[in-house]
């Protein structure tokens, strides 16, 4: 475009013509506007790679702000439940298990644990296992940090002297009954190995579980050997102790021991729920 111009620029002063200064303006800003344009539009684009993703990218809004919120507040909570709450509770558990009242003095007595109750604490933590109410294998790991592994082993070791103690707290202290509540408990938690289930199901199955071997042992045996009771309880107690042969003597305990191992029991299901409710978020 500039060789013709100036070849009619040559052309005109040649002939003489006058040149027309107008078309000479307009070719020139034909020829220099679209240059303009892509330096402008080069220059804008390298202006805005050299800004900072921070700058490109779009504001935080309120409802990013409050999400982010309730995450932490839901991390906080999880890590206070797994590594107070929990712990406590199943320690506390463990503790009241064995407590029992003297029916004479009103004492307080630790029974300890008798190792059928050992025994079926074992079963009851694959129960847990297989039921996705534990899961071994986000909670210990090598490339876990430590804390975050000692922590669990803790829960774990707690959980087993619960279940152990909440075992105890139904089962009578010794006797033919001892040994036939012991054979129930091994029986139906056998037979669960080899079912399926959930944590929800489970839970449920404890539920029953314990209830019956509570209602069994602190209000039907408390109540016909009680001391305290009519005639009839008496003669029934008397007429059990001779078909029996007294193997279904048991010690005897002041009523508040029935308190302490429903409220035992209670601390400990509620204890399974919240680890449920754990484990599903």
């Amino acid at each position: 475009m500039s060789d013709e111009l100036r070849q009619t620029s040559g052309d005109d002063l040649a002939t003489g013509a006058p040149i027309d200064a107008e078309s000479v303006d307009s070719a020139s800003a034909a020829e220099l506007i679209p240059a303009e344009r892509g330096d402008v539009a080069s220059s804008q684009h390298s202006n805005r790679e050299s800004l900072p993703v921070v700058l490109l990218s779009p504001p935080a809004t309120a409802g990013d702000s409050d999400s982010s919120q309730l995450t932490a507040h839901r991390l906080r909570n999880h890590a206070l439940l797994s590594y107070w709450v929990l712990p406590l509770i199943f320690l506390t558990v463990a503790l009241l298990g064995g407590l029992r009242v003297s029916a004479d003095d009103h004492a307080f007595i630790f029974w300890p644990p008798p190792l059928i109750t050992l025994v079926l604490a074992v079963l009851l933590m694959l129960l847990f296992i297989r039921g996705d109410l534990i899961e071994l294998r986000s909670w210990l790991a090598a490339h876990h940090p430590p804390l975050w592994n000692v922590s669990h082993i803790w829960l774990l070791l707690t959980l087993f002297f619960a279940s152990a103690q909440a075992f105890n707290s139904v089962l009578p202290e010794r006797g033919l009954l001892h040994w036939l509540f012991s054979f129930f408990f091994l029986w139906t938690l056998w037979n669960n190995q080899f079912s399926s289930f959930d944590a929800r199901r489970l839970l449920r199955s404890l539920v029953v579980l314990f209830g019956t071997a509570f209602i069994l042992k602190h209000m039907l045996l408390a109540s016909l050997y009680s001391p305290d009771g009519g005639w009839l309880k008496r003669l029934a107690g008397a007429l059990a102790q001779g078909v029996s042969l007294g193997t279904l003597d048991a010690p005897m305990f002041a009523p508040a021991t029935g308190y302490i191992s429903f409220f035992t029991l209670g601390l400990y299901i509620a204890g399974l729920m919240l680890m449920s409710s754990r484990s599903e978020q």
